[in-house]
């Protein structure tokens, strides 16, 4: 069964609502680091939804898992950018719970995903 739009998938939702955390996220950093490391949060969460809506909208399954494979780097790139923000100081653990959850719920989901394509790919050979 093939899902007609990105949009009613669940994973694509809460990576959405991961990138609606990041930039509240990205309000608590200094002003300093508007071009810097809030950029890069910016674009790591922007990338996860993008790549699942991108993959999904592609005509083959193996298409759609190297996209949803981009998408799990760039949360694995944003987990880490985040972990920078705490250690050095700019925000608090606090700050960032809520989006970690959102990463990691984010990323099992993904690799639900992968693997129920991967299965649908060895049932069509």
């Amino acid at each position: 069964m093939r899902i007609s739009d990105y949009k009613n998938l669940l994973v694509w939702q809460k990576a959405m609502d991961l990138v609606v955390e990041i930039y509240n996220i990205t309000k608590l950093l200094p002003k300093e680091e508007t071009y810097c490391i809030s950029d890069q949060l910016r674009r790591s969460a922007v990338s996860v939804p993008s790549n699942i809506a991108e993959g999904q909208s592609r005509n083959s399954v193996k298409e759609f898992i190297q996209f949803l494979a981009i998408a799990r780097g760039s949360l694995a790139e944003l987990e880490t950018q985040l972990i920078i923000c705490e250690r050095v100081n700019m925000i608090t653990i606090n700050d960032i719970i809520k989006a970690q959850d959102l990463s990691s719920e984010v990323g099992k989901m993904i690799n639900g995903l992968i693997s129920n394509l991967n299965l649908q790919l060895t049932a069509d050979n």
